[in-house]
């Protein structure tokens, strides 16, 4: 998962393997302790060529007599088994007949309250100003619980979830990894818009791609060099357009410190174009409008909880709107 793991257990997994810094931390989120995994820190990598081309101890002799450094211990002990209790006659039943949505943490959550206060759908816990993990809806058979959008795709594809409200990215991301995926967009909600865009240095003298590639080209360039948060759409969009040999570089975040010097094309989402101006950048194609969607299973779902489904799309379909045009 791409976070927010202590949010699966116990209805969406049964072991969650994440950070803490205290076994109180732990349990103030409703969860047990049972191991301590590794006592993690921040590490100091470096490249292993640099370390046998280069003097690099000006930078490392300071660090390496830093308290408390160490290197690596490189062990790990396992826990024994433990036993399971009994699963629950009342889960199983429950999956047949309850509904359950996801609803989105981070900066889609007040496009999405927003969404289901349009629909008619109150969820005590969850609104523009903040959110509970498990928020409670007043609508009978309805269950929400809140994770992480990039997230949403993937747990309704293993049939965690019925529903779920993400950008649309999520889900091209998800289907571009996995194609045959069973999850599809049914609604196009209208919010959280933003634009999928392909970015290079603003002093690089090219205003469309194909004056970008052509460029790269002349100068002989043989490997182009991609980096993205969203690497299955980025090596997607490479391999629409025609890239000779190109490398997709996965980031998770400062996106807009890559060009020039580590990347020479980003795949950002771009919403103002203040970021990019800031960071000497410039879309030279914006390729696909993301807007905030809602994602549902093509699967037939059960007949106890079908009624349900199909009204709670049609109520997501009547707040819904068409995709807004390209460009800004």
């Amino acid at each position: 998962v791409a976070g927010a793991t202590e949010a699966y257990p116990p209805e969406d997994a049964d072991l969650a393997v994440l950070a803490a810094g205290s076994e109180e931390e732990v349990r103030e989120q409703g969860l047990t302790p049972l191991y301590r995994v590794l006592v993690g820190s921040p590490w100091l990598i470096a490249h292993r060529r640099s370390l046998e081309g280069k003097d690099l101890s000006p930078v490392l002799g300071p660090l390496m007599a830093l308290e408390g450094g160490r290197e690596s211990e490189g062990s790990l002990e396992l826990p024994s088994a433990l036993a399971a209790p009994p699963r629950s006659p009342l889960a199983a039943e429950r999956s047949t007949i309850t509904v359950r949505l996801a609803l989105p943490d981070g900066h889609q959550q007040p496009s999405a309250a927003a969404i289901l206060q349009a629909a008619g759908l109150s969820c005590q816990g969850y609104d523009e100003r903040g959110w509970v993990r498990r928020p409670r809806s007043s609508r009978k058979g309805l269950e929400v619980k809140v994770i992480r959008p990039q997230d949403m795709p993937q747990q309704v594809a293993l049939g965690n979830f019925d529903l779920a409200i993400a950008g649309r990215d999520c889900l091209l991301e998800h289907l571009h990894q996995f194609p045959g995926s069973p999850v599809e967009e049914t609604v196009d909600l209208g919010g959280g818009q933003f634009d999928l865009s392909a970015v290079v240095s603003e002093d690089m003298p090219a205003a469309s791609l194909a004056e970008a590639v052509e460029l790269w080209r002349r100068q002989g360039l043989r490997t182009i060099r991609v980096a993205s948060e969203f690497p299955a759409i980025a090596d997607h969009y490479a391999r629409q357009n025609h890239f000779w040999r190109y490398q997709v570089i996965p980031i998770s975040g400062a996106s807009e410190g890559f060009v020039p010097e580590d990347a020479d094309l980003l795949i950002e989402g771009i919403q103002t174009g203040r970021t990019l101006a800031e960071n000497k950048l410039k879309a030279i194609d914006r390729f696909l409008r993301s807007t905030t969607c809602l994602i549902a299973s093509k699967r037939q779902p059960p007949p106890a909880k079908a009624k349900l489904l199909s009204q709670l799309i049609e109520r997501f379909r009547r707040t819904g709107s068409s995709p807004p045009a390209a460009g800004r």
